[in-house]
């Protein structure tokens, strides 16, 4: 549909395209978190909700990560928002809604605070506070030697932890982001904080919402997949009616 898309390394990044006859001038893209790809079941479920209520949408694997180019030890939110640009430059003619997941929470404030293409910011179990991420899952493992939560395909980078160092926390990106924004976060999130999207909400600019679900974790698994989609869906539905 919108041919190769690659990065300024020259990688390809994959994706997944969900047409939709009724609305082709909207495009939902949701980007993963760490560890993640575009084929996430709770990604794949609201993409293809999106596709049915008659918005397209099109799930990305940023480099590194699932079928994409790139070595998942380059892996970085820094790297990734600039991802984030080559896919919305071939998005040129679209209306164009970000959802992003954990780091690609991360992702979307930071991409969606200096480009205007972006309309529609949805940002679930959204990482906020980076720093403090990096040392409280990370800190007793040894960069370039051990792993993400001792899973041998995802090594943490030293490259990774020095760019969630940097970065320290996007809370101040939020004055930025003057375009409806959704925040959803499970109560159960046992990854990144609920207090991270209340300190992200404080911040932001109307209209604003946000949707905590009681018993939900990290990945909005099982039971809690249906109903984080249809609020998702529902709320992006209206958002596009009202700029229509």
């Amino acid at each position: 549909m919108f041919g190769e898309i690659r990065n300024t390394h020259g990688e390809r990044l994959d994706y997944s395209f969900h047409e939709s006859g009724k609305d082709p001038k909207n495009v939902v893209v949701l980007g993963h978190g760490v560890t993640g790809n575009k084929d996430r079941p709770f990604i794949v479920a609201l993409a293809e909700s999106l596709a049915t209520a008659g918005i397209p949408a099109l799930r990305i694997s940023f480099s590194g990560n699932g079928d994409s180019d790139g070595k998942f030890t380059d892996s970085t939110i820094s790297k990734e928002v600039d991802e984030l640009e080559a896919v919305l430059d071939a998005l040129d003619d679209y209306t164009v809604c970000f959802v992003g997941h954990s780091m690609g929470g991360a992702v979307g404030v930071l991409r969606a605070s200096k480009d205007p293409r972006i309309k529609l910011l949805v940002s679930l179990a959204g990482m906020v506070h980076t720093r403090a991420f990096a040392q409280t899952e990370f800190g007793e493992v040894t960069p370039d030697e051990g792993f993400m939560w001792d899973e041998p395909d995802c090594p943490l980078s030293q490259a990774y932890m020095d760019d969630l160092t940097q970065i320290d926390t996007v809370v101040d990106c939020a004055s930025d982001i003057t375009v409806p924004w959704l925040l959803v976060h499970g109560t159960d999130d046992d990854v990144v904080p609920t207090q991270d999207s209340y300190d992200i909400f404080d911040k932001a600019n109307e209209p604003k919402q946000l949707i905590e679900i009681e018993g939900a974790n990290h990945v909005f698994s099982d039971e809690f997949t249906p109903f984080m989609v249809q609020k998702v869906v529902n709320w992006i539905q209206a958002q596009f009616d009202n700029l229509a």
